[in-house]
């Protein structure tokens, strides 16, 4: 029995490290391409500075399909990591660590909700359409939200969310609270690199989620759709205010560096 259970962790963990190096991968390339958009390099612009855009870029390289299955199997097992989180047995808490652990699930089911609507446009790519673009999904969600009764009400309340996520991320890593990622096992330079790769990449990952609350709030107040969007809207819009380029260069070495702090987290992390 312990040693059908030591299996099931070791399997369990490797499908955690697969899921955090291709999250690593998906930020680390988007931060790429966000620095080539800022000063217009190898023609790429913020038009490329989404998910699609990342995924556009992998099928274009050499042996371009085979990295994008990789990375959806990666993606998935994310996925499936996050669900093992979300509906693991449940602890002995009680009151507010009840409270807590209750919020934590919740935030684990809709990151395995939001990656997988991610892993689903890598497979459709792959299998559907080389040429498949993705759906400004969130566009697409104050579009819908719009034509319910009290929509502009609705969409404002998603900016309201959206600014939320964003204040918590930005705390999250002004606090440092992702420490308890990094293993106290990692010698003291190599911790702190990686403390310090987590609080740029969650900060400036914070800045995005406000700069998507941003346009969802000006979709709501001018009952407009298209004034929501994703990441590489977002990007347009600060790209557009003085010092743009070099603001949007910033955003990239976060996100960079959050993509550097998922793959630290795959190498060291204690899943299980």
């Amino acid at each position: 029995m312990h040693t059908q259970l030591t299996t099931n962790s070791s399997k369990f963990e490797f499908v955690a490290k697969a899921g955090f190096v291709a999250k690593g991968i998906v930020y680390s390339l988007l931060g790429l391409i966000t620095l080539m958009a800022a000063f217009n390099i190898n023609g790429k612009s913020t038009g490329d500075t989404d998910k699609n855009g990342v995924f556009n870029f992998l099928y274009r390289q050499p042996g371009g399909q085979v990295l994008l299955g990789l990375l959806a199997i990666g993606l998935i097992c994310y996925c499936i990591w996050r669900l093992i989180q979300a509906f693991k047995g449940s602890s002995n808490n009680s009151g507010d660590d009840k409270k807590k652990e209750y919020v934590k699930r919740a935030r684990y089911f809709f990151s395995a909700l939001a990656y997988g609507s991610i892993t689903f446009q890598v497979v459709r790519k792959l299998f559907i359409s080389a040429s498949a673009g993705g759906n400004d999904s969130k566009e697409s969600m104050a579009r819908e939200l719009l034509t319910k009764p009290f929509g502009q009400v609705l969409v404002g309340i998603g900016a309201l969310i959206l600014l939320g996520v964003g204040i918590y991320q930005l705390y999250y890593g002004y606090s440092e609270k992702y420490k308890k990622h990094v293993d106290k096992a990692v010698n003291e330079k190599s911790r702190k690199a990686m403390m310090t790769a987590g609080k740029i990449g969650y900060m400036a990952r914070g800045i995005v989620w406000l700069l998507l609350a941003w346009l969802f709030l000006k979709a709501a107040w001018e009952a407009n759709a298209s004034n929501a969007g994703n990441t590489s809207k977002a990007f347009q819009f600060l790209q557009e205010l003085s010092y743009g380029a070099y603001m949007l260069a910033a955003i990239a070495f976060g996100l960079i560096c959050y993509g550097t702090f998922n793959f630290v987290r795959a190498r060291y992390e204690k899943f299980m």
